[in-house]
């Protein structure tokens, strides 16, 4: 018995022995790999009429997951709703901060974005945007862990200016939200309208009713308005403007916000001959566009807006950045380095960074109109800015 427990032993020596080897000799990339998926905080509206941009924005987010993975880095997404209040936003990444998320995005307002981005960073958190680019975190207040992935608010706006240029308006009355990213659009678009603005009203984020500002706008006798209002705003705002006949002798340009795919199936025949601003449409002449329109469409059975596409976009953006980690976002250093780089196809074409961190890409003039089966889409009608950053990268100093 003794011999025989002897080579029992020796076998067994031998087999843990060529175990052994076989870890030892594994990749390094394979023994250091997560052992439990990254979780991103991801805050946005899911409630309220503008519930639907939030839905938008998680879709097209999860879109980008390849069976739970970005970048091939499992990721668990920590969905919040804020009910589009600054908040509870602010509690919710309290939240997750105490939790030990270290990665946030979903946020889709610039007010709400204000509430949240301050803790995220203080706490040595990144935040990637996937829509709001508010002026205030874009110039002296940028900051190394923050970086956008869908614009800068005032360069929409600036392109639209532009825009009405190119349309040869001269007198433009400007209506927007009460608000930092209704402010940023006004100053962006009279940042580069060499025109006269006639009038300039501000409204309330949640208005539904707009008849007085209506009247004003008839008084005014502008060449044009120019107008951003999101979500059910901005419906609302539509239709009214159709049914005051104000449309048959003002025309409307608007940034894309102000009238996607869904706002087009709610205001009907009113979006038709609309100009607005635009970063990328449905109609996108470029493979990986079409791909993602597509895709979302048999994932979601609708057609996306620009706020699915922004996600998809920043998704991927992130999981460029977490495969060159390897999913240790504890390596900050080389992780924003990865953000920075952009080593990704956007759906929207050409992408990078620029010394703010905030986008640098091409600027759409595009128009609403009855395509062949009768439905209103977004075409494109030219380029009106390459490669184009935003005012306040100069001031941007980050260490």
């Amino acid at each position: 018995m003794t011999r025989i427990s002897s080579s029992w032993q020796a076998v067994a020596a031998a087999f843990l022995a060529a175990i052994l080897a076989v870890i030892l000799a594994a990749p390094a990339s394979a023994q250091s790999g997560p052992a439990t998926p990254t979780t991103i905080g991801f805050i946005t509206t899911l409630s309220t009429p503008a519930g639907y941009i939030g839905e938008d924005i998680r879709d097209g987010f999860q879109l980008a997951l390849k069976d739970g993975t970005l970048g091939g880095v499992p990721v668990k997404l920590q969905i919040e709703d804020d009910s589009l209040k600054p908040a509870n936003a602010k509690q919710a990444a309290d939240r997750m901060i105490q939790s030990g998320i270290k990665l946030f995005t979903g946020v889709n307002f610039s007010n709400v974005l204000a509430a949240v981005v301050p803790g995220v960073l203080e706490a040595g958190g990144v935040y990637v945007s996937l829509n709001p680019g508010p002026s205030v975190f874009a110039g002296e207040k940028c900051n190394r862990n923050y970086f956008v992935a869908s614009y800068q608010n005032d360069a929409f706006h600036e392109a639209a200016g532009l825009s009405a240029n190119l349309l040869g308006y001269k007198r433009v009355v400007l209506l927007a939200p009460a608000y930092q990213a209704g402010r940023d659009a006004l100053e962006g678009f009279k940042r580069t309208f060499k025109g006269e603005i006639i009038g300039e009203i501000y409204t309330k984020l949640d208005q539904t009713d707009f008849s007085v500002e209506l009247a004003r706008v008839r008084s005014l006798q502008p060449d044009a308005i120019y107008q951003f209002h999101p979500g059910g705003a901005g419906i609302n705002f539509a239709k009214q403007y159709a049914n005051s006949g104000l449309s048959k002798s003002v025309p409307m340009l608007i940034p894309s916000f102000s009238m996607d795919a869904r706002m087009i199936g709610a205001t009907g025949e009113a979006a038709d001959g609309i100009y607005a601003s635009a970063i990328w449409t449905t109609e996108s002449d470029n493979p990986a566009s079409k791909a993602f329109v597509e895709a979302f469409r048999k994932a979601y059975s609708r057609t996306p807006t620009m706020y699915a596409q922004q996600a998809y976009d920043t998704a991927n953006l992130i999981g460029s950045a977490l495969k060159a980690v390897n999913g240790d976002i504890s390596k900050q250093a080389e992780f924003r380095d990865a953000l920075r780089k952009a080593h990704f196809t956007a759906v929207r074409g050409k992408f990078s960074l620029g010394p703010n961190q905030h986008p640098i890409q091409d600027y759409y003039l595009t128009k609403f109109v009855k395509n062949a089966s009768g439905e209103i889409v977004q075409t494109v009608v030219r380029k009106v800015a390459e490669d184009y950053g935003d005012a306040y990268a100069a001031r941007c100093k980050i260490d």
